[in-house]
């Protein structure tokens, strides 16, 4: 199972498009993958009591983490790097087994024209910190608004559609390989 995770709780945001985009690649390809959308988390996660104790709403965000073989982060370029309700977000879920020899890949999006390299640079600095495998087929998204057809289904510009097909199936293979030596071996 692959997760992909829309990486801001913007709402109409065109990272959540992109992950919508990116979820359809995967099932065309025949995985299984769900969606996380940031913008669905529960309120009373955000209060300072969270630290302690997670909300019961939390919990399918957890469950849907520790039961991926693979999360797919898509996130956009606030202020030169990632948001930061993805970070909180990271910080609530369980340590050290939710990341922990976990496949992740990324693809960051901007309205730059860099998408979102030094967001994605650091991302990884937290995931390796946290002992996940990192796909090294990263994919930036520059100037997202005038690459998404209107509907904002399907990414109009040939190359960056292209990249983003090959680092599907690039994780696709990553996954496969790396499956059954990681998430499932860390005591719960």
């Amino acid at each position: 199972m692959i997760q992909v995770i829309s990486g801001t709780n913007r709402a109409g945001s065109n990272t959540l498009k992109v992950a919508k985009i990116i979820a359809d690649m995967y099932r065309a390809r025949g995985a299984e993958v769900g969606l996380l959308d940031l913008q669905d988390l529960p309120a009373d996660l955000f209060s300072p009591a969270s630290y302690g104790a997670k909300p019961a709403a939390f919990a399918p965000f957890q469950d849907a983490v520790l039961g991926a073989d693979g999360l797919h982060v898509v996130f956009p370029e606030y202020n030169g790097s990632f948001p930061g309700v993805l970070k909180y977000f990271i910080d609530m879920l369980k340590f050290p087994e939710s990341f922990e020899h976990r496949c992740v890949a990324y693809t960051g999006v901007s309205a730059g024209l860099w998408g979102n390299i030094r967001g994605v640079e650091q991302l990884q600095l937290v995931f390796n910190y946290r002992n996940a495998y990192n796909l090294p087929e990263r994919t930036w998204l520059n100037q997202i608004q005038g690459k998404l057809n209107p509907e904002g289904t399907a990414i109009t510009d040939a190359f960056q559609a292209g990249l983003l097909a090959a680092q599907v199936d690039a994780f696709i293979s990553f996954v496969g390989r790396n499956k059954g030596i990681a998430p499932s071996a860390i005591k719960k």
